[in-house]
């Protein structure tokens, strides 16, 4: 078993709150202080939130609905901080960077595996900008079709888990076919909550160009019937041969 199949079962799950002391006036008084004091310019760039789903490589009946806080680094190139929910108490729980699919195809092969393609997920209607009305996301839209991630899960919560404990789980995006089609139970949970119909956005998005060629790479399971796993070995440390 892989290391990033294992289950925690070092902690109870379920509603319990994170383990932890409530916190100080102390440490409220450093964080206000800091939030005037200080620019927070990496996390001021953030310039949208993308609700979406996201299915694990190495067991693919496990879906959890994310929540995307996107930094535009350039026309080729998104960089996202992925949370379980919108709230005010959301857990960090991974991260996914975006590319073009101009930047994917100079990939190596062997790198492209780790990624996936965002065409079905966008057509389809899964990936949206709650309270951004559709009109204004096509063009966004349009790129993104043509674009592929790789998003590294670093807090199983599904699972139970109240810290972010073992290694990294890669995740792969929606597909059209078989085990990476989303489930009804959780489609409609995202949609109750934000009013929206994921059969009208996919309606409405008929018209967006799907990308003339998707590299065969990508999705890597749809392949193979394979996904990724990481495991955790101990390993001799590289030491510096010489000091000054």
């Amino acid at each position: 078993m892989a290391s990033s199949d294992e289950s925690a079962g070092v902690m109870p799950g379920g509603d319990a709150p994170l383990p932890g002391k409530p916190m100080t006036m102390g440490s409220q008084l450093v964080d206000k202080g800091a939030q005037m004091l200080q620019s927070m310019k990496p996390i001021k760039r953030m310039q949208q939130h993308v609700c979406t789903f996201a299915i694990y490589s190495h067991d693919m009946n496990r879906q959890i609905q994310t929540h995307h806080y996107i930094t535009r680094v350039n026309q080729d190139f998104l960089q996202c901080a992925v949370y379980d929910s919108d709230d005010s108490s959301a857990r960090l729980i991974g991260m996914e960077y975006i590319v073009s699919d101009r930047i994917f195809e100079a990939l190596p092969a062997e790198e492209q595996k780790l990624w996936h393609s965002h065409a079905y997920e966008i057509k389809a209607g899964l990936w949206v900008n709650p309270g951004v009305p559709e009109m204004i996301q096509k063009p966004e839209l349009q790129n993104l079709a043509k674009s592929y991630g790789k998003f590294w899960c670093t807090w199983q919560v599904d699972r139970g888990d109240r810290l972010p404990l073992g290694a990294a789980a890669l995740m792969m995006s929606p597909q059209g076919v078989n085990l990476g089609m989303v489930k009804p139970e959780l489609l409609k949970s995202r949609d109750d909550k934000y009013k929206i119909s994921s059969d009208e956005l996919k309606k409405s998005r008929v018209e967006i160009e799907e990308p003339e060629w998707i590299n065969p790479n990508a999705d890597h399971w749809k392949q193979t019937g394979k996904g990724f796993a990481i495991d955790i070995i101990p390993t001799v440390m590289k030491t510096r041969a010489h000091f000054p």
